[in-house]
């Protein structure tokens, strides 16, 4: 392979390139610097703060008991490790990207082009999964609060529907009266579409086109609701708890042991996918060397201690082992505990959860267009700013169409996976960077990674993880034939995990980026397998991209 294809942009082209108005060839003019730290932080805790805790918690709760919480802390430890790593670069290459720009300085941009891709999978599956979830809430509001019973047909998708008519003829069961029967047909084909998500995919893409102020206006509204409903159930959840004795809920605390808890990591992962987002507002940031890496942590923080109070709440008013298939754990643990209006009440907040998650990813994707456009591999149409709204607006369009024409169809049990595999690919590739930059002195206003010499500590940590997990090395390699996936990619983070442990004693790195990598590779390997047949497939289809347009458009081409 060329050398070409790792041709990099130094942070020196890329701040000089933005100072010197490179926005101008796409537009008119730069974007508006309005976000100060805590806008940062509230945007953080609106993109973390979402589905995750009002939707996959149940989930991540019925495999792994009370005891789910030690996942939350030790994710959240993976993501603060990633944070760190992020506001290094944050503070380096204070524009526009997140990980893709960082990337291009680091590895070249063959690597920034695939972590660019991987991002619009983060971003767009998220939203698309995020959105089917907004309408089921939404369509149970219509119901229980205005009496309006919205047709079954335009709340579901097409799949959703075509899948569960096909299970129940599988199954011999009786079909007439389901959706994909009953909806009306057109030319033969049932009708079937989910309205509610498309409608709020559009009405927020509107939003993030107008601009960046009203945006975070509306994001800071919605944090503070969601802040004050998830601390009401906390004081509402706690006092029933040790009121009416229930902390018999909590026994066992960890019912499958840790194996049930890892079961969780798509699930758990999921509900701190976004932080990540705030790096993708550098240029709109009055001070984005000193803010942003404030805005991460502190979002980070706030969003763990939530998480865990949340889930030792739920656990504790009911029994884990009554959250299997549940969807909606907040208002089912006050609907089973006969407080259903409270139930009614959490679903509301749920629709504002979800819609203030949306509005951030898609605040965030067309921002790394912008940037893949600027670097010539994506068209110029990408990087326009809008003269009045001062946004990237056909990005945010082409944001809006991607995320909201397939949540019209697509079957709402898309899984959680594959968003996860991209995200932690992404963080993995942000720690490494990380190990690449040259070290610079310290100066005021800036942040500045803490250097600490992994040369022992990393070897001592992989030999007692390899102590702790010889069992499983021994089975998986005695029977490394009749094998599934799942232990051959165990086998490879071994391998992996033991080579990084020898680079960080020969080349004395820093030991907090080594800790992320080996963490998100960690929690990598621990999702289904199968999900990695679809990222592999995807990664394919952004590298034919990359090769047909990208590298000849690049504006590195020829150097």
């Amino acid at each position: 392979m060329s050398n070409s294809f790792f041709r990099k942009k130094s942070i020196e082209k890329i701040i000089a390139d933005h100072e010197q108005g490179l926005a101008d060839d796409h537009g008119h003019g730069g974007m508006r610097k309005v976000l100060g730290v805590r806008d940062l932080t509230l945007m953080g805790i609106a993109a973390v703060i979402g589905a995750g805790i009002f939707s996959t918690i149940g989930a991540a709760a019925y495999n792994g008991g009370p005891g789910v919480i030690f996942l939350f802390i030790i994710t959240a430890i993976t993501c603060g490790f990633t944070a760190l790593c992020y506001a290094e670069f944050a503070s380096r290459v204070p524009v526009s990207g997140s990980a893709y720009t960082y990337s291009y300085v680091t590895f070249g941009e063959l690597i920034a082009w695939i972590l660019g891709w991987a991002l619009i999978l983060e971003y767009s599956i998220g939203n698309i999964v995020v959105a089917i979830s907004w309408s089921s809430y939404f369509k149970n509001i219509l119901e229980n609060v205005f009496g309006f019973d919205l047709p079954d047909h335009l709340s579901v998708g097409y799949q959703t529907a075509k899948h569960a008519y096909e299970a129940a003829l599988a199954e011999g069961k009786p079909v007439q009266d389901m959706i994909y029967a009953t909806a009306p047909k057109i030319a033969g084909i049932p009708f079937i579409i989910n309205l509610p998500a498309f409608v709020i995919v559009v009405l927020v893409t509107m939003l993030a086109y107008i601009g960046i102020k009203e945006s975070k206006n509306t994001a800071n509204f919605m944090v503070g609701l969601k802040i004050a409903v998830l601390l009401l159930i906390a004081a509402i959840g706690i006092w029933i708890i040790f009121t009416d004795d229930l902390t018999g809920n909590w026994s066992p605390f960890l019912p499958n042991g840790m194996a049930g808890v890892l079961k969780g990591v798509s699930a758990v992962f999921f509900a701190y996918i976004g932080f990540d987002a705030i790096s993708t507002t550098a240029e709109e940031c009055r001070d984005p060397q000193r803010d942003m890496p404030r805005g991460m942590i502190y979002s980070l923080i706030i969003c763990t201690v939530i998480y865990v109070i949340t889930t030792l709440v739920i656990t504790g008013l009911v029994k884990y082992e009554n959250f299997k298939g549940v969807t909606d754990p907040l208002a089912f643990v006050f609907d089973s505990i006969n407080m259903q209006k409270l139930g009614t009440f959490i679903s509301i907040s749920a629709v504002v959860a979800a819609t203030s998650v949306m509005l951030v990813f898609q605040i965030g994707q067309p921002r790394i267009w912008m940037s893949m456009s600027r670097d010539g591999l994506m068209p110029k149409s990408f990087g326009k700013i809008h003269k009045k709204y001062q946004t990237p607006w056909f990005a945010t369009i082409i944001t809006g169409l991607v995320v909201g024409i397939p949540v019209l169809f697509v079957d709402d049990l898309l899984m959680t996976d594959l968003t996860s595999i991209g995200t932690l690919f992404a963080f993995v590739l942000v720690c490494g960077g990380v190990l690449i930059l040259p070290r610079m002195a310290n100066k005021p206003g800036r942040f500045n990674l803490p250097y600490i010499n992994a040369k022992f500590i990393i070897p001592v940590v992989v030999l007692l993880f390899t102590i702790l997990f010889w069992e499983r090395i021994q089975l998986a390699v005695s029977n490394i034939n009749n094998e599934g996936y799942q232990e051959v990619l165990f086998l490879v983070f071994m391998v992996v995990a033991w080579l990084i442990a020898v680079f960080s004693f020969i080349r004395n790195y820093s030991l907090i980026p080594v800790l992320g990598m080996l963490c998100c590779l960690y929690l990598m390997i621990e999702i289904p397998a199968k999900s990695w047949l679809v990222f592999f497939g995807w990664m394919a289809a952004g590298l034919l991209i990359y090769f047909l347009y990208g590298y000849r458009k690049s504006k590195l081409a020829g150097s």
